[in-house]
């Protein structure tokens, strides 16, 4: 599903310049649930918005699907992300006005799927994800856990082929945080392709493969499940 080429990726300033991605070769293949690990500011989340078509690599490819994309406008990184792509953050990024049902159905809405479908849709995610109850409620009423049960529920309404998790336990306790990796491991044996940046070892342990960065570059990759086995 992903393959990278030298990918190379540089921020710069009038002062400085920096270099968060250097010749990263990387793939993952349909079915794989991947752990990205690294001390802060190793280029995990630069990986995670290139591969989330959220920006364009300065040199190198990138291959969704077959496809090279690396050199995508906006307009069409955009198009592509749409039912494809669902995303899962650490802060939950849930919009503050809207209840629970209208942030999980927002995705449709893009997809201008018909409001009878969007409902169906929405209120089996939420009967999923055992958040149905807290349909009408608005994010501050929720707790953490909540919240990001809500956020997986968007992310994975429109039954996106990918979904990229950037720290999705980090603002959990520990109790609430397996919840979201169980949730995480069904959704992917269920056949959904899972990318998941982290700091937590346990968490990591949920994948079939660590990958660890290092100042822009793949250092190591620790392969810890088959994956046909762990599908099974």
């Amino acid at each position: 599903m992903i393959q990278t080429k030298n990918l190379t990726k540089i921020f710069r300033t009038e002062e400085i310049e920096t270099l968060a991605l250097n010749n990263v070769n990387f793939e993952v293949k349909n079915g794989e649930f991947v752990a990205v690990m690294g001390p802060s500011g190793c280029g995990k989340s630069t990986l995670l918005n290139i591969i989330g078509l959220l920006d364009n690599p300065d040199d190198g490819n990138y291959f969704f699907d077959g496809t090279d994309v690396a050199g995508y406008k906006e307009s069409q990184r955009t198009n592509l992300r749409k039912g494809n792509i669902g995303f899962v953050f650490q802060s939950f990024n849930l919009i503050d006005e809207l209840n629970v049902f209208e942030n999980v159905e927002l995705p449709l809405m893009y997809l201008k799927i018909p409001p009878k479908k969007r409902k169906e849709m929405v209120h089996s995610v939420l009967d999923r994800m055992n958040i149905s109850h807290r349909a009408k409620h608005f994010p501050q009423q929720l707790s953490g856990g909540q919240q990001q049960r809500v956020a997986i529920a968007r992310a994975v309404v429109a039954n996106p082929k990918l979904i990229l998790a950037d720290e999705p336990t980090g603002n959990l306790d520990s109790k609430n945080g397996l919840e979201v990796m169980n949730l995480l491991t069904e959704l992917n044996r269920e056949g959904t392709t899972i990318v998941m940046v982290t700091h937590s070892l346990h968490d990591a342990g949920f994948a079939h493969r660590t990958v660890n960065l290092f100042d822009g570059q793949i250092i190591t990759e620790e392969f810890k499940k088959e994956l046909g086995e762990a599908l099974l």
